[in-house]
C-alpha cells in the first residue's frame, strides 16, 4: 500500500521568503524582477549659508558702485570748479575784563571775562559761494573755559574777504581750585595763553546747485595776550601762526569725526 503525500501548508505571511532566498507567493513586481522598491526621498533644504553669501556679495558690489560714482562726481566737480577750502586768520584780541575772584574761605572761585575777538576769513574760489550758519565761538586757556560768543550768519561770495567780530563773555563761571590757581598764576605773569574754536555749518553754492549743510571746525591755537591793567585792555601779543586750521566734520549716527 502506497503512502499518500500531502502538500505542506503555505506560510501564514505570504511576504516571508522561502529557503532559497526567493520571495514567496504572492510577490510584488519589484520582487519578481529583483528591482529595488522606490521610496521618495526628502527634498533637500535650501542652504542658509549660501543665501547669506549671496546677500553679502550684492551688498559689497552695491557699496563699490556707490564709491565709484562718488569718485566720478568728485572728479567732475574738481575739473569744473577747482574747489578750495576757505581760510581763517585771527586778526585781533582785546580783553577789557578778565577777573578771577575767590571767596574768603577759599571754597569757591568764579571767572568774569569780556573779550573782543576779530577774525578774517577769505574765499579763494572763483565759482563757489559759501553760505554760513551762525558760528559758535568757544575760548579756552590751557583747556579751561573762559568764555563763548557767536558770529552771525553770512554769505561768503567768490574771491571775497569778510571780517567777523564777536564779544566772548563769561559771567560768574564757577572754577575748581586748580583752574583758579592756574589762571591767577597766568595773570601774575602778565600773559594769558588762549585758544579759539569756531563751530558752524555751511552750504556750498555751485551755480544753481547747493550742497547739504556741512559741519566745519576752525581752531586757532598758541595765542598769548596781555592782561588788562586798569582801563587799558589786554591785547594779542604773540601767536605761533595767525592762520587757523579748518577741519571738515562728518557725523555718523551719534558719532562726529
Amino acid at each position: 500500500m502506497t503512502d499518500r503525500v500531502f502538500p505542506s501548508k503555505p506560510p501564514a505571511n505570504p511576504q516571508i521568503q522561502n529557503g532559497n532566498g526567493n520571495p514567496s507567493y504572492p510577490a510584488t513586481k519589484g520582487q519578481l524582477y529583483n528591482r529595488p522598491i522606490y521610496r521618495p526621498q526628502p527634498k533637500p533644504r535650501r542652504n542658509r549659508r549660501g543665501c547669506c553669501c549671496i546677500c553679502c556679495l550684492w551688498t559689497t558690489l552695491f557699496i563699490i558702485a556707490l564709491i565709484l560714482l562718488a569718485a566720478i562726481a568728485g572728479a567732475v566737480i574738481w575739473v569744473l570748479y577747482r574747489p578750495h577750502r576757505p581760510t581763517f586768520s585771527l586778526t585781533a584780541i582785546r580783553i577789557p575784563q578778565f577777573n578771577v575772584t575767590t571767596t574768603k574761605d577759599g571754597s569757591s572761585s568764579q571767572l568774569n571775562s569780556n573779550i573782543d575777538l576779530t577774525v578774517s576769513t577769505r574765499n579763494p574760489n572763483k565759482k563757489l559761494v559759501f553760505l554760513y550758519d551762525p558760528t559758535t565761538v568757544t575760548m579756552t586757556s590751557d583747556s579751561i573755559f573762559v568764555g563763548n560768543g557767536t558770529f552771525p550768519a553770512y554769505t561768503h561770495d567768490t574771491k571775497n574777504t569778510t571780517v567777523l567780530r564777536a564779544t566772548v563773555t563769561s559771567t560768574g563761571e564757577d572754577l575748581d581750585s586748580s583752574s583758579a590757581s592756574s589762571l591767577k598764576s597766568d595773570l601774575k605773569k602778565g600773559g594769558i595763553p588762549l585758544a579759539v574754536q569756531l563751530d558752524t555749518k555751511v552750504k556750498v553754492k555751485m551755480g544753481g546747485l547747493k550742497t547739504t549743510k556741512l559741519m566745519i571746525r576752525v581752531t586757532c591755537d598758541e595765542l598769548k595776550t596781555g592782561v588788562p591793567k586798569g582801563k587799558t585792555p589786554g591785547t594779542l601779543t604773540s601767536s605761533a601762526d595767525n592762520t587757523c586750521k579748518v577741519k571738515l566734520r562728518i557725523k555718523i549716527w551719534k558719532w562726529t569725526f
